[in-house]
């Protein structure tokens, strides 16, 4: 995934506004636990967790994402989906990405990617009236109505417009950039030119020639210095073809398993499926005990998952197989992440590949909205936060998650 050339399409000025507000905010919601901007309530989740998991090691995480190109600042539109209600959109732009491990002041861990940010960011349709959906509060975080926030909430009386509530960032990843900016290439020609030159002049010197020599060599340098460069970008290019390959191999089962899907909802997309998959494996992962989460429904964890502190997507997602039994659809997948560790005496960074599988049932339309922060009864009505409380904490009714959304039925290494 990146850039297309033939297709760029910069999202309209309200989008990148919110989404440039995530991304300024989103290093210090890592680093410092601070609010997050224009991001739903699953992921500001998610940062807490990852933000506790940080603080309980001892650790201090500077997370500076800045800008590589400012041409290249602004968000662009690419694939998207919609159901009755609501239109979400994968945007993209470039930035870098540099963090920086302390421990008690000593430095265990640092790096600096060129990266693509990625961010989806949902937006009710017009005139499609979600009003009685299930919202959380951005003042006071009760779960009320969009309707009752534009009325005034029941328990703050804080009143938002649905501008204020909508569009909102639901999911988030970086990739690796492959690209270059201008100012990065000219950057690496000039120090391949500056090393062409001095090797050029020692073999010169070594060879006892005269001046004009030193003048030839040294304007011959320039030229010699671009092919050399080119040679350079394209096994890099190279090494990171070969490096995915391992991540082919899946697009069999992942065109039969979104045509079934659509069987249930027609506007279903893979791209929806991975930000699900990419959040429920996140949240697992930076949970202290994964067994009280309402979406998980496998073994203990293998212990080392408890050393991630940071986990960014790898850039592929493969469906390995699915099996129907009933009203339920199983989906084994394998996933791609980039993810760093900290153990006791060091901070390291590893590629990782995970085996997650998800349940949902097949007789229930997807609801792209559906957040287990806001939870509707099934026996009362009432709405409830699910990372909070498995039983209703107004009828005491249990609730299962697989009733509404896609569980974690197993995570594990491959």
């Amino acid at each position: 995934m990146g850039y297309n050339l033939f297709n760029i399409k910069e999202v309209s000025n309200a989008f990148n506004t919110k989404l440039s507000a995530f991304r300024a905010s989103l290093g210090n919601a890592i680093s410092r636990g601070q609010n997050i901007t224009f991001a739903d309530n699953d992921i500001s989740y998610i940062l807490k967790l990852q933000h506790d998991r940080i603080s309980r090691k001892g650790l201090e995480l500077n997370y500076d994402i800045y800008s590589r190109d400012a041409e290249r600042d602004k968000f662009i539109a690419g694939s998207n989906w919609r159901d009755a209600h609501y239109e979400s959109t994968v945007c993209f732009s470039s930035c870098g990405v540099k963090r920086n491990v302390k421990q008690g002041g000593k430095t265990m861990y640092k790096d600096d990617r060129k990266s693509v940010l990625y961010e989806t960011i949902t937006d009710a349709i017009a005139g499609a009236h979600p009003g009685n959906e299930s919202i959380s509060c951005p003042n006071c975080g009760a779960i009320t109505t969009i309707e009752g926030l534009h009325n005034g909430c029941s328990y703050c009386g804080a009143r938002f417009q649905m501008d204020e509530l909508f569009p909102k960032v639901t999911a988030y990843y970086f990739l690796d950039d492959a690209g270059m900016t201008k100012k990065e290439f000219l950057k690496g020609y000039l120090i391949t030119f500056i090393i062409t030159l001095i090797v050029m002049l020692i073999v010169c010197f070594i060879f006892g020639k005269g001046i004009g020599y030193y003048i030839g060599f040294g304007i011959g340098s320039i030229f010699m210095a671009y092919p050399i460069y080119a040679y350079f970008l394209f096994m890099r290019l190279i090494v990171g073809a070969i490096a995915s390959i391992g991540k082919m191999g899946t697009a069999g089962s992942r065109s039969r398993f979104e045509s079934r899907m659509k069987r249930i909802s027609p506007e279903f997309s893979y791209e929806y499926f991975t930000s699900k998959t990419l959040s429920l494996i996140k949240t697992a992962v930076f949970s202290e005990n994964e067994n009280e989460l309402m979406f998980y429904e496998g073994p203990k964890l293998d212990p080392r998952m408890k050393d991630i502190i940071d986990m960014n997507y790898g850039g592929a997602l493969g469906c390995k197989n699915f099996y129907e039994e009933g009203n339920t659809v199983a989906v084994e997948t394998k996933g791609y992440f980039d993810v760093l560790y900290a153990t006791e005496d060091k901070v390291f960074f590893k590629k990782q590949v995970f085996s997650a599988t998800l349940k949902r049932r097949t007789d229930i339309p997807v609801n792209f909205n559906f957040s287990m922060t806001k939870i509707e009864c099934p026996s009362c009505g009432a709405s409830f936060d699910a990372i909070k409380n498995k039983n209703c904490p107004y009828c005491g009714t249990g609730y299962n998650m697989i009733t509404d959304d896609w569980v974690l039925s197993e995570l594990k290494y491959i």
